[in-house]
């Protein structure tokens, strides 16, 4: 199960809109070993397509060694599917390379970036198996730290 604060869930999906009909990406960072999803981290999709995305690997660089800085963890590793459901695909499974994360899926297939609802779907990916587990929104945590900040 992964628990985020209303205001994670809400810019995690205002990215996917915005982004749309190019798929958004982006990391929720948190404390180590505390699966807490804590600080918002939306990224380039470098890819710049509507069927695939890819971090900017200087801008990650950059954000793996401020996380190590501030001792943090990728808690939640999102993107958005903007003509298919939010299932992880063979690619997805392919790429997933933190197996404490959950990997959060956005579709926005069906109101692209209009008002609207989106399917919002996570998993965890481990060794290629892909498990789908709960997602719980709560309007009494805090709103995340956006972006980076010096540690």
């Amino acid at each position: 199960m992964v628990t985020l604060a209303r205001a994670t869930y809400d810019a995690i999906v205002a990215h996917a809109k915005r982004d749309h009909p190019d798929e958004a990406c982006g990391v929720v960072a948190g404390p180590a070993g505390s699966d807490r999803p804590e600080r918002f981290v939306p990224m380039v999709n470098a890819a710049g397509s509507p069927t695939f995305y890819e971090f900017d690997s200087t801008e990650l660089l950059a954000l793996y060694r401020e996380m190590d800085a501030r001792d943090e963890e990728p808690v939640v590793i999102y993107h958005s599917h903007t003509a298919t459901e939010a299932y992880p695909s063979r690619t997805d499974i392919a790429l997933a390379q933190e197996p404490h994360a959950h990997y959060v899926l956005v579709s926005t297939r069906e109101h692209g970036n209009n008002e609207g609802p989106v399917e919002f779907r996570s998993y965890r990916i481990v060794d290629g198996v892909v498990t789908e587990e709960e997602v719980v929104i709560r309007d009494d945590l805090p709103a995340p730290n956006d972006r980076r900040s010096t540690p």
